[in-house]
């Protein structure tokens, strides 16, 4: 897809709806200087061009009782197509990842995989990622604390 020209309005709305999703159409003009109509207008393009994908909740890993944040590294034995394919079919069905990265170098994919504790954990492994065909390596981290997230990206004005 062909990068989507943003103009400095859009670019406040796509800043405004990352701090706050659910904010009204009312108020989201008003924070951006557009009547609703038109902001409403932009939203929907944007919506519908796919540079807005989708609306969600944050949610604190802890308070869901999910603490754990394990890094896997992962190297497979040939990086075909039909192998990374196999692989992204297999990570996007796994609801523990909850984030997975094609990478350069000298791992193949980096995975962000929550889950309850190191039981939980090491079951991920067992039953699901050392059982799909064609991994060569794994190499977890855990994650001590978490110093930032943020699903904001740094759009410049």
């Amino acid at each position: 897809m062909p990068k989507t020209r943003l103009d400095d309005i859009d670019r406040k709305i796509i800043d405004a709806l990352q701090i706050d999703g659910r904010m009204t159409a009312q108020q989201l003009a008003d924070k951006v200087g557009l009547s609703a109509s038109p902001c409403a207008r932009r939203v929907r393009l944007m919506e519908d061009m796919g540079v807005i994908t989708s609306y969600t909740a944050v949610i604190d890993q802890d308070l869901v009782d999910l603490p754990i944040s394990v890094f896997a590294s992962i190297k497979l034995e040939r990086q075909r197509e039909n192998e990374l394919e196999r692989f992204s079919a297999a990570i996007t069905r796994w609801p523990e990842v909850v984030d997975c990265y094609l990478m350069t170098g000298q791992r193949d994919y980096l995975l962000r995989i929550v889950v309850r504790d190191l039981h939980a954990y090491e079951r991920f492994l067992k039953e699901k990622l050392t059982r799909l065909e064609g991994v060569a390596s794994i190499e977890s981290s855990f994650a001590l604390t978490q110093i930032k997230r943020s699903n904001r990206l740094p759009l410049e004005a």
